[in-house]
């Protein structure tokens, strides 16, 4: 099959499984042959997404940007997924269980961008000017698949990599916020602490990350834009949801942001 109807045929097998809320299983087609067709796949997969309930492409979520998650699911380098404008919410949500496959939580810094941010030369000194605004954030993921495990990088990353939306708090103007590699976040389900880390175990400071991703984007021909919001990594272990959970993501001098996961 020519490489740009495989491209098609698996992105069309992927946002099918998406919309139906069906996980995907291991042999569900033929899997992306390394990161690079795994990324072409995934703006497929977008193109499908946008024409649905999913909405927009509103910005993007970094995933294995930390140690904590690097271990969690064997992957040594950050991946790169879309976050979307009819999966996007304010804190104090209430979200349907049922509809997501097997819902969890992430601990998240959070940005959106007040400027274009090219790729070329992009650190943590340099990508801080584009920043408008900074945010806690819940990220919320979905465990889509019959075994995660067995399906492999390329295949997530051709998923979007767990990526089912997120829950925004307040942006704070950064310029009035301490260094974000000093600031401590955890993760609450129903009150009870569930984990904790800091900033700078997103790649040692969270604009690292923001840094690589304005490089990742630009080598993709599609460079981060103003507006966009982007999930900058977990600072805890993702933290799977039972039916009426209520979920909570503080991080000191960014607030709190919660949303509640009801009971069909």
């Amino acid at each position: 099959m020519p490489e740009t109807k495989a491209i098609d045929a698996l992105a069309e097998t992927i946002a099918a499984a998406r919309l139906a809320r069906t996980p995907l299983p291991a042999q569900a087609g033929e899997a992306p042959a390394d990161v690079a067709r795994a990324y072409a796949v995934q703006g497929a997969v977008h193109r499908r997404l946008a024409a649905s309930r999913f909405g927009r492409r509103s910005g993007w979520k970094i995933g294995c940007t930390t140690p904590v998650m690097q271990d969690y699911l064997g992957i040594d380098h950050p991946c790169a997924a879309g976050l979307f404008a009819g999966t996007s919410h304010a804190s104090g949500a209430v979200l349907r269980h049922g509809d997501f496959v097997r819902v969890g939580v992430e601990c998240e810094i959070a940005v959106r961008l007040a400027h274009d941010l090219p790729g070329e030369g992009a650190g943590v000194d340099s990508v801080r000017g584009a920043v408008g605004a900074v945010m806690a954030a819940i990220e919320i993921v979905d465990d889509r698949y019959v075994d995660w495990q067995s399906i492999g990088t390329p295949m997530l990353i051709a998923d979007d990599f767990f990526a089912a939306g997120c829950v925004l708090g307040a942006g704070l103007a950064p310029d009035a916020l301490p260094d974000l590699a000093g600031l401590h976040g955890r993760t609450l389900v129903d009150g009870v602490e569930v984990g904790a880390g800091v900033g700078a175990d997103v790649l040692g400071h969270p604009y690292a990350a923001l840094a690589w991703l304005a490089e990742h984007a630009q080598a993709r021909g599609a460079p981060l834009r103003a507006g966009e919001t982007v999930l900058l990594g977990s600072l805890v272990k993702t933290q799977w949801l039972p039916p009426g959970a209520v979920a909570r993501v503080e991080i000191e001098a960014l607030g709190a942001v919660e949303a509640l996961f009801a009971a069909d």
